[in-house]
């Protein structure tokens, strides 16, 4: 929705408000008129109802007010004497329309003094769950987001079965597009398997200032920009279109900020002609052949577990004299070289045309021959910049297809060897957002910017800042299962990760000492 759709839907709502209530303003001593000025008349209901004005706020926050509205319907009903059940279920399954019976036919006074505790404690237990509902809400959409990594993408930096906290401050807080959604959940619903929110209406997109920009090596959650159109080789069968914010959760690290040049040499990556050194804690893996001496005796499978160098993904390829084995780091290359009976460790290196990689000739309409990348050779390509503007040729619009008629909402075509945007013809593209560069560390298994292009800045969820458990679902027993060492470890920094488990175990200890020595206190006292 666009913002004067957006402000047209606002004032519907407002007068479906005003007309539902405006003769129970009068009823509580208020002004009819109050009932119909926007923000104003929620400030006023507050004061109606006995409920504090910060209230407001919350009624005006996406996923949130979805909480908060019944909350009030309920409200307002008791504060006019209609406390039963009924009329509590009636006020809620109506969407509020019952407070328009009560409105228009019933006699009702208002109870100015009316007690704000609950009645029974199945009340109070309801009101304290939907207060914690809403708290956990407003954090989870606003400020620490979990996540757990699924995949291998950026195995060594973090493992599958990581658990992390993810930091929506850092970039900016991205106010939630979709507004009708399931508190806490992500676009499915747990059990029933179905989707968590409405597609309609859509709030247009804005960010909250942050305190830091993405730089080169940031690792990064994003919705995955392809989820809804993108099929690894041939054309999506179907598309299922899905919001920006209920896309798919991703986690790369950055290795293109906007305005960079891109190139990818035998699977190094260069940015703007300059080798992308990694900081210390990343852990690039490629794939590698191993030859061996078909005489040696060695156990390589010993040696493989001792080096720690497959993590439970195994070999590619086995032949007989050599074998193909994937996520393998640098510094483990070069100890297998090392190891006896082992006559050569060489890194594959994909060369020639490999099949989806970006652009591709069924999704963003390149021609291939001309393209002839792969994922270790590629490049270079520019990394958009908000308001750079690029030349457009039928050889470039490849690469920007996606972003003219997808990420930036514009009609796109092309006849012969003119493209037409919004039915202009067009020459050069000027771009309205930034995009990024998003790659996993596990080269040679990991879908990313190489396969499915520009990541737009409007589907950037935050930054992973803090692993605060880690499963290894190969772990035998209970105890094994938890990688104790990655507990309470912080994503980024200097050198290698270090654990702050043992502090927060001290500082929980410390905790219940003194919740013990207080209680006790106070006991004392009395």
């Amino acid at each position: 929705m666009s913002i004067y759709q957006w402000f047209i839907f606002f004032l519907g709502v407002q007068l479906i408000h005003y007309l539902g209530t405006w003769r129970l303003y009068e009823k509580a001593g208020r002004k009819a008129w109050e009932a119909a000025i926007p923000v104003y008349n929620s400030i006023i209901l507050m004061k109606i109802i006995n409920r504090p004005t910060w209230w407001t706020l919350l009624l005006f926050m996406p996923v949130i007010n979805l909480i908060m509205f019944p909350i009030v319907w309920v409200e307002t009903l008791r504060s006019f004497g209609r406390r039963s059940t009924l009329d509590t279920i009636l006020g809620v399954v109506t969407l509020g329309f019952y407070i328009y019976y009560i409105n228009y036919t019933q006699n009702v006074q208002h109870i100015a003094d009316r007690s704000l505790k609950p009645s029974n404690a199945t009340a109070d237990t309801v009101g304290s769950l939907l207060f914690a509902v809403i708290v956990a809400t407003f954090v989870h959409t606003y400020f620490i987001q979990p996540f757990v990594i699924p995949s291998s993408s950026l195995e060594k930096s973090l493992l599958i079965g990581d658990f992390l906290f993810v930091s929506k401050q850092n970039y900016g807080a991205r106010i939630p597009m979709t507004t009708v959604a399931a508190p806490m959940v992500h676009d499915t619903l747990p059990l029933i398997k179905t989707k968590s929110y409405l597609s309609w209406p859509q709030l247009p997109y804005f960010r909250f200032p942050g305190f830091e920009k993405i730089k080169n090596n940031d690792i990064v959650v994003f919705n995955w920009p392809r989820d809804t159109l993108f099929h690894m080789y041939l054309p999506a069968d179907k598309r299922y279109d899905k919001p920006i914010d209920k896309k798919t959760n991703y986690v790369k690290r950055c290795v293109g900020i906007p305005g960079d040049s891109l190139e990818i040499k035998d699977g190094i990556v260069f940015i703007n002609g300059k080798e992308l050194i990694l900081p210390e804690r990343a852990k690039p893996q490629y794939s590698y052949k191993i030859t061996m001496d078909p005489k040696s005796t060695t156990d390589f499978d010993r040696v493989f577990k001792d080096l720690n160098i497959t993590d439970g993904y195994g070999f590619e390829t086995a032949e007989k004299d050599s074998l193909t084995i994937r996520a393998v780091t640098f510094e483990n290359a070069e100890k297998l070289k090392t190891v006896s009976g082992i006559t050569s460790v060489k890194r594959n290196i994909r060369k020639g045309r490999e099949n989806g990689i970006f652009p591709s000739k069924h999704h963003d309409g390149a021609d291939e021959n001309k393209v002839a990348w792969s994922g270790d050779n590629y490049g270079p390509i520019y990394i958009p910049e908000a308001g750079k503007t690029v030349a457009l040729t039928k050889e470039s619009l490849p690469f920007y297809k996606l972003i003219i008629n997808e990420y930036e909402g514009n009609k796109l075509k092309v006849v012969g060897n003119d493209i037409y945007i919004n039915d202009k013809i067009a020459t050069t593209y000027t771009f309205k957002q930034n995009y990024y560069w998003m790659m996993g560390d596990n080269r040679h298994n990991s879908l990313d910017a190489r396969y499915f292009g520009y990541t737009p800045e409007d589907h950037i969820v935050g930054k992973p800042i803090f692993i605060w458990m880690s499963i290894d679902s190969n772990g035998e027993g209970i105890m094994n299962k938890i990688r104790w060492e990655r507990l309470f470890t912080t994503v980024s920094g200097e050198g290698q990760p270090q654990s702050y488990f043992k502090w927060f175990l001290g500082l929980l200890a410390l905790y219940f000492v003194g919740d013990y020595f207080w209680k006790k206190r106070k006991a004392d006292k009395k």
